[in-house]
């Protein structure tokens, strides 16, 4: 094959190529389907690197899910000039992140940890795996692995085919929702309406998600499986917790030790769930006992009638029009917390 055939071969390849990918993204817009990020690695520590700036100029965040759900970072920058930095994972124990944060020296800044109790205070490994891995990848991560994620992040901004956890070819596999089998477990899935993501790691659920009894139910079957999960295993000995106590205490005190400061927050659940985590981790034994061990101020939902009034609709997070609310409420109380009253530098919306 000579020369110009293979140009005219490499330039029918392209056309094709090209006329797909627009095809299908024109395909996936006309669907309604939005603009959303892939919230793995390098968007995590993409916001893991801001933890350096100055704490009269941000706030971070750890937890697992909720806190993602409910922190409207629109509403939160119109109360004040603090740059949110959000650093919770769903499904994930936070705990290592708080290691993380308390062995960095040069983290000294303003600290919010949300509470689900089953997490924070879980021992098993799935539970962990996700934020170790994501740790270590913000400490190894090369400059190449740094420009990839830039590039990344401008055609991410563009184009909506792009997201890989549910248009990729493995994301079109999952969605055949192939029954589990032996030797081969298939995890659950989430309808993509429930989980979208903005640059700034924040979730929400759609409007068509809550509208959904469907999908709604679906996510509340999702929870009934993994507190299934949970209790598959053997009790957890007091002395384990006592062993937590005991070390987030350690990591709270590094962290207070360089100036830190570092506020509790219980996110709203509802209905059956709420109640089971009640029962499985009795507020005085866990919620009561971690802020007077590790000598920190909490709030929690249920002490304050602008935030115990939400109805999650899967039990478990609150809806984008809630979430709006529940972040004045809880800008509210933080804002005059010890170490946290100079969030009202910029609050003039707040009244």
């Amino acid at each position: 094959m000579n020369e110009k055939s293979l140009f005219k071969s490499a330039i029918l390849t392209l056309v094709i190529v090209v006329t797909v990918v627009l095809s299908f993204e024109i395909y996936l817009r006309n669907k309604g389907v939005v603009i959303d990020y892939d919230d793995g690695s390098p968007l995590w520590s993409n916001c893991r690197a801001m933890v350096y700036e100055p704490s009269d100029k941000a706030i971070v965040f750890i937890g697992s899910s909720r806190i993602k759900y409910d922190l409207d970072q629109a509403t939160w920058n119109s109360l004040t000039s603090f740059h949110p930095i959000q650093l919770a994972i769903e499904g994930t124990c936070p705990r290592p992140m708080l290691e993380d944060l308390a062995n960095d020296t040069n983290f000294k800044g303003k600290l919010v940890i949300d509470v689900t109790e089953g997490l924070f205070f879980s021992m098993a490994p799935p539970n962990m795996e996700t934020a170790i891995n994501r740790i270590k990848y913000f400490h190894d991560r090369t400059p190449a692995q740094q420009a990839s994620f830039e590039l990344n992040t401008v055609l991410e901004s563009q184009f909506v085919f792009l997201n890989k956890d549910y248009f990729s070819l493995n994301a079109q596999l999952d969605n055949l929702q192939i029954p589990s089998r032996p030797g081969v477990f298939v995890m659950p899935l989430f309808p993509r309406n429930f989980s979208m993501v903005t640059f700034g790691r924040q979730h929400y659920m759609t409007d068509e998600f809550v509208a959904n009894p469907a999908e709604i139910n679906q996510v509340k079957g999702n929870w009934v499986f993994f507190a299934k999960m949970a209790h598959m295993g053997p009790p957890t000995p007091p002395q384990v917790y006592d062993a937590i106590f005991k070390k987030v205490k350690d990591d709270i005190n590094k962290i207070k030790a360089r100036g830190g400061e570092i506020v509790f927050v219980r996110t709203p659940s509802s209905g059956d769930y709420f109640k089971g985590e009640s029962m499985g981790f009795p507020r005085d034994k866990f919620w009561d006992r971690l802020l007077k061990e590790t000598d920190c101020r909490g709030i929690h939902f249920m002490d304050y009638p602008a935030m115990n009034q939400f109805e999650c609709p899967e039990f478990s997070h609150l809806k984008l029009s809630d979430a709006r609310l529940f972040t004045k409420a809880f800008f509210y109380e933080l804002s005059k917390q010890k170490g946290f009253t100079d969030l009202q530098s910029n609050n003039s919306q707040t009244n």
